[in-house]
């Protein structure tokens, strides 16, 4: 029984993995216009590129804002898991992680990221 549940599953993702990529091709339409591929179709050549630098800052910013924030996910559900385990059991476990989020805070701060440089 299993063995033909596993060819038939086999079977039905190689058709439907056949199946996407012939209407892929078939429903695919490419032109190969200079015109239409150029960022501004007005007739005008861009004066500067459509592309600015981006400051590193910014990016580290993001991406500490989103460690912090997957973190507070992580602690809210903290607070129904202290009904059902022992207090001590739940400060150890809570004490070690907000010591492993301010390890990784004072890492940033040594680390100068959190300063601006103007």
């Amino acid at each position: 029984m299993m063995l033909i549940m596993t060819t038939l599953f086999t079977l039905m993702f190689s058709i439907t993995i056949i199946l996407i990529l012939m209407v892929n091709l078939i429903s695919k339409k490419s032109f190969t216009d200079r015109e239409k591929s150029s960022p501004f179709e007005c007739g005008f050549e861009p004066k500067s590129l459509a592309r600015l630098p981006f400051s590193i800052q910014f990016f580290l910013i993001a991406m500490i804002f989103l460690i912090f924030d997957v973190e507070i996910a992580l602690i809210l559900p903290m607070i129904i898991i202290m009904k059902n385990v022992n207090i001590m059991m739940f400060s150890f476990i809570f004490a070690f992680f907000m010591i492993i989020l301010l390890v990784g805070l004072f890492h940033e701060w040594s680390q100068n990221v959190l300063n601006w440089m103007i």
